[in-house]
């Protein structure tokens, strides 16, 4: 049978640092210095850490024991404490008493903030960059790191430098490096103008111009930014236009004849060898590269998560393109 650290036992951690030590922890939640100082001992060999360094007669946080006090507060109120008020003994509502014990999931949570893992991992991926790699990446990540909960920010040119800059995430993959952030190359995405095979473009049978394509409609995927801050460097001179917010509903328009855009090579890579889409044979324009970077939201604390995931990104792309 697994150990699992009971709440009893977090209480009585959080009950040492707020009341400033174990003597005092113990006469805040009614138990014995004894029953307090085995609970912390318990916590610390079940996770094989320090959370407290004795210095006089005082006992202080260690910065694992920092991170462990704050998961403990989370987790108390979780489970329906008021971690923010002082502790109150009301007989017969002590958590060991009923069995109410901390999921070793949670146990595994907690272990990973102490050793400089947080929680959490946010990053915000360019839209052109390949789903599949993205994936395959975030699996790879799981098996190592399970219970870190992966947020992705899906964004489009603006929108990445927008989640970088307003620090709603820990790094980004993006086309644009915003000023005073450090970032390191990934990648260069290869884009083709393309159209479904039976587009009146390709009816033409001849080499094109951009008057070629002005009387046809262009589809265009939006830029997430709440305001426009770049520009997608893309012609834009068509005389129609529809502006979608994901590529899928742009490849979708395309390979039903609705419209012709410019795709990653690799996203329509499908679409291309089945002769759905074909590439338009343009006489300037017909191909354009992108730049994609490794950007980290902080320079010089980057955390463990986002170093590690970045780490997996960049194996995942020089596997299969090692330029």
């Amino acid at each position: 049978m697994t150990a699992r650290i009971t709440l009893d036992q977090w209480r009585a951690l959080v009950a040492v640092v707020d009341a400033g030590g174990y003597a005092q922890a113990a006469e805040l939640i009614h138990k014995s210095q004894s029953t307090v100082t085995y609970a912390v001992q318990k916590i610390e060999h079940l996770l094989g850490l320090r959370a407290f360094e004795i210095r006089g007669r005082k006992a202080q946080l260690t910065p694992a024991g920092a991170t462990l006090y704050r998961r403990a507060r989370t987790l108390l109120e979780e489970a329906g404490f008021d971690a923010s008020a002082k502790w109150v003994y009301v007989e017969g509502a002590d958590a060991s008493s009923n069995g109410r014990s901390i999921p070793m999931e949670k146990e595994r949570g907690a272990r990973s903030m102490a050793q400089g893992w947080a929680p959490s991992l946010r990053l915000a991926v360019e839209a052109i960059f390949p789903t599949w790699l993205l994936l395959q990446c975030f699996n790879r990540f799981a098996l190592e790191r399970p219970e870190i909960h992966i947020q992705l920010h899906e964004t489009v040119l603006g929108g990445t430098v927008e989640a970088l800059t307003e620090g709603r995430v820990d790094f980004a993959i993006c086309s644009h490096v915003p000023e005073g952030f450090a970032s390191d190359r990934l990648m260069r995405i290869r884009f083709v103008a393309a159209a479904h095979a039976d587009h009146p473009l390709h009816q033409l049978g001849r080499p094109l111009t951009h008057d070629d394509l002005r009387p046809h409609r262009q589809l265009v995927i939006r830029d997430s930014a709440q305001q426009r801050i770049l520009d997608s460097g893309v012609w834009l001179g068509a005389d129609q236009r529809w502006t979608v917010s994901h590529k899928a509903t742009s490849i979708a328009a395309a390979t039903m004849g609705m419209g012709f855009a410019w795709y990653p090579a690799e996203t329509i890579q499908g679409e291309l060898a089945s002769g759905v889409l074909k590439p338009l044979p343009l006489i300037e324009g017909a191909e354009r590269f992108a730049e994609l970077y490794l950007v980290f939201a902080e320079r010089d604390c980057r955390g463990r998560a986002p170093v590690r995931m970045a780490e997996i990104i960049r194996e995942g792309v020089e596997s299969l393109w090692p330029d």
